[in-house]
């Protein structure tokens, strides 16, 4: 009986984002540090769209063997392809030859739609609205928003350009930098942010770490008495939870990129420019390096290190401390190859164990 792969249903991408201008080829080649070797550079274009989907005056990509049929119906369009593809571009369509085409194309995605990058609920928004509340002691610079139902408490201090988002709370003391957007319902307290930090909806900034001591009377709740950092343009997902430091601060480094629903406790440091998938857990003082990446589900142990440019399998479970640019995967993690080969060696047990 031949099985046959369900046809792939693709619909139309209607997007809440508006491109802000047209760019020419000349434009596009400029932004993007890729040289266009035609002379037509005053052609214009308005728009990004996936490959399957691209029409006669918008900007694509394609960086792999499996898209050359898509390639094929594109008319009209500018492309950014691997030297492997050109070949397959159509004479209609303008190319522009680099070895890595996502990196072009999101560096043109972000000119045309400058507001995809920051949350899209504040255009109405003006300072102090009706049913925010904020303290007197607060000080929030010039061009900062607040959305409605928003608890600004008491010496606050907001920068400019940052947007707060609807029902959100900055608690007292706390600081937050120049050109952020914290989400609807955000809590912030015992932080300070740096500038250009993104967090999404429903995330919790600065609650209290998860410390306890046995005793004879049972869990004696432990004071947490640090600080959560924040630097400069880190992103935070949805419903994430940072706690602030018991004794010492939990630090987030700069550029780090942090998904949905990720748990990190108290007094932990990460590096900077880490990648961080969603539902990972990371216990306290656990130390990243940069430049670390730690695949969704992940769980990491307290106490461990982690060095810099490691990356950890989604769904490891970290009990030991991971070298510098290290490969884990597993519970508990071992080196990638090791965990394979176990893997393997199972598989191929299993499989003479059902012949028998």
């Amino acid at each position: 009986m031949t099985r046959h792969k369900p046809p792939v249903v693709r619909m139309p991408v209607v997007s809440f984002f508006k491109a802000g201008k047209s760019l020419t080829i000349g434009e596009v080649s400029a932004l993007s540090g890729v040289l266009y070797a035609g002379n037509d550079l005053d052609i214009s274009f308005s728009g990004v769209s996936a490959i399957y989907a691209a029409k006669w005056g918008e900007i694509t990509f394609a960086s792999g063997v499996k898209q050359r049929d898509d390639l094929a119906k594109l008319d009209g369009v500018l492309v950014f392809c691997t030297p492997n593809l050109m070949s397959s571009v159509p004479k209609t369509c303008f190319t522009l030859e680099c070895s890595n085409p996502a990196v072009a194309f999101n560096r043109l995605a972000r000119a045309l739609y400058p507001d995809a990058l920051r949350s899209p609920q504040f255009e109405e928004c003006t300072l102090d609205p009706v049913g925010a509340y904020v303290h007197s002691t607060a000080k929030i610079e010039d061009g900062a928003t607040l959305a409605a139902g928003c608890v600004i408490g008491a010496h606050v201090e907001i920068g400019r350009n940052s947007r707060i988002g609807p029902g959100a709370t900055v608690a007292a003391h706390s600081t937050i930098g120049r050109n952020c957007d914290l989400g609807a319902h955000v809590v912030v307290q015992c932080t300070h942010i740096g500038d250009g930090v993104i967090i999404g909806p429903g995330a919790t900034i600065g609650h209290d770490g998860f410390g306890f001591v046995p005793s004879s009377s049972g869990l004696e709740k432990v004071p947490q008495l640090g600080r959560v950092i924040i630097q400069n343009n880190v992103e935070i997902g949805s419903n994430t939870c940072i706690d602030r430091g018991s004794l010492d601060d939990t630090v987030i480094g700069e550029g780090t990129k942090i998904d949905n629903m990720v748990q990190i406790a108290h007094n932990v440091r990460v590096g900077r420019n880490c990648a961080i998938a969603a539902q990972v857990g990371i216990s306290g003082s656990v130390i990243i390096g940069d430049n670390v990446m730690i695949g969704g589900g992940a769980g990491i142990a307290d106490h461990i290190i982690v060095g810099d440019n490691a990356m950890i399998a989604a769904r490891s479970g970290v009990m030991t401390e991971i070298p510098a640019g290290a490969r884990y995967g597993g519970a508990p993690a071992k080196p990638l190859r090791e965990f394979f080969r176990e893997i393997a060696t199972l598989k191929a047990l299993a499989t003479k164990e059902t012949k028998l």
